[in-house]
């Protein structure tokens, strides 16, 4: 299976702590950083996983510190967001079972060994239903399937956990989406409202699995630094 990881932001919410390093860095002992916690959870569970990490603030910080995949650079990562990030690895997409991973996300072992490393035949997000307040980037359902995610939703059924998992025919049709934003200059974007653009104009089903069951934090805060490393301990 083909895992992207996408690194390329600046993590400015983390500053100063993020002023020289990039969150994806943040040692969570010795030895594991996020990065490197992710990508060897994946190869363990997938010993025929082919990770693709997505750089950009301090990539050859990443470089240096990971090993075993094969790296893609965002130039543009201070005037882009994750739409551009996704878009110089879009090759990749044309591939059967792709998995596109936030590169700040940190999940209990079995939650990636159940479904972010579980082969699919239809698209699908991560969502945690039990967050219903102050979630970051939030999904609306209407029963099996996404409705709208975003960031400015009142009212909303469950935070988005950063996982998008994609089949053949899927990972196509967001290949074009994502190269016709971009030849549009819509590089400002979240890949993710690509996704949500396909559901508005051409019925895309896109279906989610609830997470609320495991342990898993997206880094944006301190609180979510003491969150990660205590996931990571269990």
């Amino acid at each position: 299976m083909t895992y992207i990881l996408l690194v390329a932001g600046k993590g400015s919410r983390l500053h100063p702590l993020t002023l020289n390093t990039p969150k994806s860095l943040y040692k969570l002992d010795k030895n594991d950083t996020v990065l490197q916690r992710m990508i060897s959870l994946i190869k363990k569970v997938d010993e025929n996983a082919e990770i693709i990490v997505v750089t950009g603030f301090l990539a050859i910080q990443i470089k240096e510190n990971i090993n075993g995949v094969t790296f893609i650079n965002n130039p543009f990562y201070s005037v882009t967001n994750s739409i551009a990030s996704l878009w110089f690895a879009r090759k990749y997409l044309l591939r059967d079972n792709v998995t596109i991973i936030n590169g700040d996300i940190v999940m209990e072992e079995a939650l990636i060994k159940n479904e972010v490393c579980n082969p699919t035949e239809i698209p699908y997000i991560l969502l945690d239903s039990s967050v219903k307040h102050n979630g970051d980037y939030n999904v609306q359902i209407n029963q099996d399937k996404v409705l709208v995610m975003s960031k400015d939703l009142d009212s909303y059924y469950g935070e988005y956990a950063g996982v998008t998992k994609l089949d053949i025919n899927s990972a196509k049709l967001l290949y074009d989406e994502i190269n016709k934003m971009v030849m549009n200059e819509m590089y400002d974007q979240w890949y993710e409202n690509a996704l949500v653009q396909m559901i508005f104009n051409y019925d895309f089903q896109l279906f989610y699995r609830d997470i609320s069951m495991y342990q898993w934090t997206e880094i944006d805060c301190v609180e979510d630094l003491l969150l990660a490393k205590k996931i990571h301990m269990e």
